[in-house]
C-alpha cells in the first residue's frame, strides 16, 4: 500500500502546518511519493534575502552580458532578437542581428522588402522559417497596426511566428508587462530549483512551468526579472556541469538537496531524425551555371540551389550517369564532362540528417531540358539565397 507524504515548505525550507486550503505549486515527484507545497502570494516573499527573484536579478546585475538588444525597449529590434535567439546561440547571432537591423532598420523597411533579400540576410542562420514569418509578421504590422508594433499581448500574438515566450519577452522587455518568459534555460532553472520530474515536452508539463514562472515573476520589474532567470540559465544552471557550489540559489535547489540536478529537466519525447541524400550538379557552361527556387513545403523553402538528385544514397559516377533524370537533363548535349565529385558533406538539421555531394560537370552546349533552371553568371551566385551547406561549397569554390 502507497503511502502519501504532504510536506509544507516555507522559503526557508521550514516545515509549515497543514493549511485547510493551499495552492499547489508543485506536481508529486513520480519517484518519492512526496508532494512538497509552496505557500502561494505569487512567491512574493517579504524577506528579499530568501526572495528567489531578489537574489536571481542580484546576480543578473553583477553577471550579465552586454548585449545590443538590452536596456532598450524598441519592441521592432527586441522582436528581431527574439527571433533569432531562439534557434542560435548569442555568440553566432551577434552579427546576424546587427547586419539585419542596419539593412532593416524600421518594421516598415522590413515589410517593403523582397523575401529573396530578407533570406539572403538569414543566410547560414538556419531555420528559415523564421525569416519568412518575419516578413511577414513585419506586413501584418504595417497592413493591420499601421506601422506601428502593437503594445498589446494578445495583438502581438496575432503575428505570424510569435508564439507564447516571444509574446511575454516582447511584453515584458519593450513594456514591461507581466508576462513570465518560459524558454529551454527557465524550465532548467525552474525544474532543478523545484524538482520537478514532469516532462517539460508533455502539455501538463508546459502547464505547470508556466503558472510556475508566472507566480515567481517579480510584479514590479517583470522585465528584468525574466532577463534574469534567463541569463541565469544560460550562464550559471547549464544543462552539463553546472558549478553548484557557486550558484546563489543553492539553498533553495531541491535538485542539488536531492542530487539530482543531472537529471532535470525531464524530457519525454525524443526527436525522430531521418537520413536524406543529396547530389547537387554544379553545371558550368561558358562562365554561367543553373540554379533553382526550392518552393515545396521542405527543408530550405525558397531558397536556392543547384539540380538535384535526392537518392537513397549517395551515387558513384557509374550510377550517375545510368540515373534517368541526369540523363534527361543531357540528352541533347553533345559532350558532358564530369569533372569533379567533392567529398561527402553531413548536415544535421532538427528532424534531418543530410549527406550531400557536388559533382561538378561542365558541357559543351545547352540542352532544352535546362530551360526549367535559372541561368546565372558563376560569379553572381553569391547573390542568391541560399542553404548553409551551399554556403560552405560555394566557400570551397570560391
Amino acid at each position: 500500500m502507497s503511502v502519501l507524504i504532504i510536506t509544507i515548505l516555507n522559503v526557508e525550507n521550514k516545515v509549515l502546518p497543514l493549511p485547510a486550503k493551499l495552492q499547489i505549486i508543485l506536481a508529486m515527484s513520480n519517484t518519492t511519493r512526496r508532494v512538497f507545497l509552496y505557500k502561494p502570494e505569487k512567491m512574493n516573499f517579504q524577506n528579499k534575502t530568501t526572495d528567489i527573484s531578489y537574489l536571481l536579478t542580484e546576480w543578473y546585475k553583477q553577471n550579465k552580458r552586454d548585449l545590443p538588444w538590452r536596456d532598450i525597449s524598441d519592441p521592432y529590434k527586441i522582436w528581431i532578437s527574439e527571433i533569432i535567439l531562439q534557434q542560435t546561440r548569442v555568440n553566432q547571432g551577434m552579427n546576424y542581428y546587427l547586419r539585419f537591423i542596419e539593412r532593416f532598420q524600421t518594421v516598415e523597411e522590413l515589410a517593403k522588402a523582397d523575401e529573396d533579400e530578407v533570406l539572403k540576410y538569414w543566410q547560414g542562420l538556419g531555420y528559415y522559417t523564421r525569416a519568412r514569418n518575419l516578413h511577414k509578421a513585419a506586413k501584418q504590422v504595417v497592413s493591420d497596426f499601421n506601422g506601428i508594433f502593437p503594445t498589446q499581448h494578445a495583438d502581438i500574438l496575432k503575428l505570424a511566428g510569435i508564439g507564447d515566450y516571444t509574446a511575454a519577452a516582447i511584453s515584458s522587455f519593450a513594456f514591461n508587462q507581466p508576462y513570465a518568459v518560459v524558454d529551454g534555460n527557465v524550465f532548467r532553472v525552474l525544474a532543478r530549483v523545484f524538482g520537478i520530474e514532469t516532462a517539460i515536452d508533455s502539455n501538463s508539463g508546459k502547464k505547470e512551468f508556466t503558472q510556475l514562472a508566472q507566480n515567481l515573476l517579480s510584479e514590479s520589474d517583470p522585465a528584468l526579472h525574466n532577463q534574469a532567470i534567463m541569463e541565469f540559465g544560460a550562464l550559471q544552471c547549464v544543462p552539463a556541469s553546472p558549478d553548484c557550489n557557486n550558484c546563489p540559489l543553492i539553498s533553495h535547489c531541491r535538485a542539488f538537496e536531492l542530487n539530482i540536478v543531472s537529471k532535470l529537466p525531464v524530457k519525454s519525447q525524443k526527436t525522430k531524425v531521418s537520413n536524406r541524400y543529396f547530389n547537387y550538379l554544379f553545371i558550368e557552361f561558358q562562365g554561367y551555371t543553373f540554379i533553382q527556387k526550392r518552393t515545396a513545403k521542405d527543408v530550405w523553402q525558397n531558397l536556392y540551389e543547384f539540380p538535384l538528385i535526392e537518392t537513397d544514397q549517395l551515387l558513384s559516377s557509374s550510377e550517375l550517369i545510368e540515373n534517368d533524370y541526369f540523363k534527361s537533363l543531357f540528352d541533347d548535349v553533345t559532350e558532358t564532362n564530369i569533372l569533379k565529385t567533392s567529398n561527402p558533406m553531413k548536415h544535421v538539421l532538427s528532424h534531418r540528417v543530410i549527406y550531400a555531394q557536388f559533382i561538378s560537370i561542365r558541357i559543351s552546349n545547352l540542352s532544352k531540358s535546362l530551360n526549367q533552371f535559372n541561368q546565372i553568371k558563376i560569379n553572381d551566385l553569391d547573390d542568391f539565397a541560399v542553404s548553409r551547406l551551399m554556403e560552405l561549397f560555394l566557400e570551397k569554390l570560391s
